[in-house]
C-alpha cells in the first residue's frame, strides 16, 4: 500500500513521515494556504532517504513552469490537480520519475483517464482540499488499468475501511493527520499509518484465503479406491 503524506511544510513533519513508515511525501506549489516555496523544500528534500518519494502537486500550471519548479525543488514526481490536458501531461513526464494526475470524484474525465502518461490517479473530493470524504461508490466503475490512489477526507478513523472496500494502490492523507494547517500531528500520523498498514495486512490475507479456496475447488485431494 502506497502511503502519501501531503501538505508538508516543514522539515520535522517531512522526517517524521518517512520515520513513521511514508513511501512519499507531498508539497504544494499550487496556490493555498499551505503552499511552500521551491528553495525550502529543496533544503528539506535534501536530508530525506533516498528512497522516498518527493511529490510537487501543481494547478493548472504551463508544463515549463512544473518542469522548472520541480527541479529547483528536488522532487522526483509531481502531482497535477487542475484540468491538465493529456497533452500537457506528456509535455511534463519525461523530466519527472513519477507522475500523478488527480481528478475530482464523479468527474467525466475519468472515463479518460487512460489517455495520461501517468504513473497513477488520484481520486479526491470534488472540492479538492477540502478534507472531505466522498461517496466512494463512485469509483466503481473506474478503470483499474492504472494505479488508485484515494483521497479526500481520509484520517486515522476511516483509512481502514476506505482500504478494505475501495482496495487501492495507495491512499493519500493532508488535513486528517494535521495539528493545525500547516504542522502535522504526530500522533495522527502513526495512527494513520498503523491503520493502512494493517488493513493493507488484513486485505492480503483476505486475498489469499479467497485464492486457496478457489485452488481446493479445483482439485478433488481424494485418492481414488
Amino acid at each position: 500500500m502506497f502511503v502519501k503524506i501531503c501538505g508538508i511544510t516543514n522539515e520535522e513533519d517531512a522526517l517524521l513521515s518517512v520515520a513513521l513508515g511514508a513511501d512519499a511525501v507531498g508539497f504544494i506549489f499550487a496556490p493555498s494556504t499551505r503552499q511552500v516555496a521551491p528553495g525550502a523544500v529543496a533544503r528539506i528534500t535534501a536530508r530525506l532517504p533516498g528512497e522516498v518519494m518527493t511529490i510537487g502537486v501543481f494547478r493548472d500550471s504551463l508544463p515549463e513552469r512544473v518542469i522548472e519548479v520541480a527541479a529547483n525543488a528536488g522532487v522526483k514526481g509531481v502531482q497535477l490537480h487542475g484540468s491538465e490536458t493529456p497533452q500537457q501531461v506528456a509535455l511534463i513526464r519525461p523530466h519527472v520519475h513519477f507522475l500523478i494526475k488527480a481528478f475530482p470524484a464523479g468527474s467525466a474525465m475519468l472515463d479518460r483517464a487512460g489517455e495520461y502518461e501517468a504513473d497513477a490517479l488520484l481520486v479526491d473530493a470534488p472540492n479538492p482540499g477540502s478534507g472531505q470524504v466522498f461517496d466512494w461508490r463512485v469509483l466503481e466503475g473506474v478503470p483499474r488499468t492504472n494505479r488508485l490512489i484515494l483521497a479526500g477526507g481520509l484520517d486515522p478513523d476511516n483509512v481502514g475501511e476506505a482500504i478494505a472496500r475501495v482496495r487501492p494502490w495507495g491512499v493519500d492523507v493532508n488535513s486528517g493527520v494535521e495539528a493545525t494547517e500547516r504542522h502535522k500531528d504526530h500522533r495522527k500520523l502513526q495512527a494513520f499509518l498503523l491503520a493502512a498498514r494493517h488493513a493493507e495486512a488484513e486485505l492480503v490475507d483476505r486475498q489469499e484465503s479467497a485464492q486457496a479456496s478457489e485452488t481446493s475447488e479445483l482439485y478433488d485431494w481424494e485418492e481414488d479406491e
